[in-house]
């Protein structure tokens, strides 16, 4: 069995996510792009108040000791909150062709059958965009190059499923990160 990465394991809201990211140093591993996934089981409706911390570590046990992974996603988003799970410097395990040159977000739902534009799927939608837009600039990663779970040739998941559209992600991540910046070079009187 793979010697088990421990996890983070910290909960913040979008803002606390790109104050944390900005503490991280990449000195060994840099990711290339990011993959997003939702997490098909549990559903939304499997979580009616989102992902609480025992969640986190039953996610734990099952990467560790079901899957015998070395280690899980790297994110966890959900109406509420964003979960860093697998340190964001170092490899996860998410997605068998890019475990190795990517980071795993994971989004809770099925967005095969959920709503992925109303209700707490919006929710989840704002926060993955939130995410999204912070680790491509925190990364001086393009929008243009998030992958989708189902677009890995190793992968037979429709993960994360029809209701979210990969082109209308990006623009929206590519919106957020113009104005995540917009006010960098601006000089005050």
């Amino acid at each position: 069995m793979p010697t088990w990465k421990p996890i983070v394991g910290q909960s913040f809201t979008p803002d606390q996510f790109a104050a944390y990211c900005q503490t991280l140093q990449w000195p060994v591993w840099r990711p290339s792009f990011i993959v997003l996934h939702n997490t098909g089981v549990p559903t939304l409706a499997q979580r009616p108040k989102g992902l609480t911390n025992q969640h986190i570590l039953d996610l734990v046990k099952y990467y560790r000791d079901d899957q015998h992974w070395s280690a899980g996603p790297h994110l966890f988003i959900d109406d509420h909150q964003i979960w860093v799970f697998t340190p964001l410097t170092t490899p996860g395990v998410h997605s068998p062709s890019w475990n190795s040159v990517a980071l795993g977000v994971e989004m809770l739902g099925d967005y095969e059958t959920e709503p992925f534009n109303s209700g707490r799927g919006l929710a989840v939608h704002k926060n993955a965009v939130a995410v999204l837009s912070i680790l491509c600039g925190t990364l001086g990663i393009s929008p243009s190059t998030i992958k989708l779970h189902k677009e890995d040739p190793l992968t037979t998941h429709k993960c994360p499923g029809k209701n979210v559209v990969k082109t209308k992600l990006i623009a929206e991540v590519q919106t957020a990160l113009i104005t995540l910046h917009s006010g960098e070079h601006n000089v005050s009187a």
